[in-house]
């Protein structure tokens, strides 16, 4: 893996999409160095920021572990659960731009299908989901969780 750049140019008058652009990239990649600078002249003001980076170095799923296959593992309905939290992470992870197992692996996903309620309160008895997971992903987990069912409710 190689070191990187990539340059940004971000508006100081930017109403937050070039930030969020950044942003996104920061989260995405392994960063080893950001400089920023403002320039400024007749066009206007903006904020230069040279990001150095190592190109796709999210941890690897771990390739030792066997391979579970939930739909043999969970029963009819609690699998239907599992799959509807698989699509509401899957989206969750889009919208942060990280892979879907930095928000919760599938192991953690069967557990939250196994409670009988879902809520943010029950989400901390699924073990790997602790405080920190909880408060960075699970009220919009949930919401996506529920948004998914209720549209194939017809809701």
């Amino acid at each position: 893996m190689n070191m990187q750049v990539k340059l940004f140019t971000i508006p100081v008058s930017d109403s937050g999409v070039f930030t969020d652009e950044l942003n996104r990239f920061l989260r995405s990649n392994k960063i080893l160095e950001v400089e920023s600078h403002l320039i400024s002249n007749e066009k206007g003001a903006a904020w230069c920021f040279c990001v150095k980076f190592i190109d796709g170095t999210w941890p690897q799923k771990p390739e030792d572990r066997t391979r579970v296959d939930y739909k043999n593992e969970l029963d009819e309905v609690t699998f239907e659960i599992f799959s509807r939290l698989r699509i509401a992470r899957k989206k969750l992870a889009a919208d942060e731009a990280i892979p879907a197992y930095a928000v919760c692996t599938d192991q953690e996903l069967a557990e939250m299908a196994k409670l009988k309620e879902l809520t943010v309160n029950n989400l901390t008895r699924v073990k790997g989901f602790g405080e920190k997971k909880l408060e960075k992903y699970g009220n919009r987990l949930l919401q996506l969780f529920h948004e998914l069912k209720d549209h194939e409710a017809g809701g």
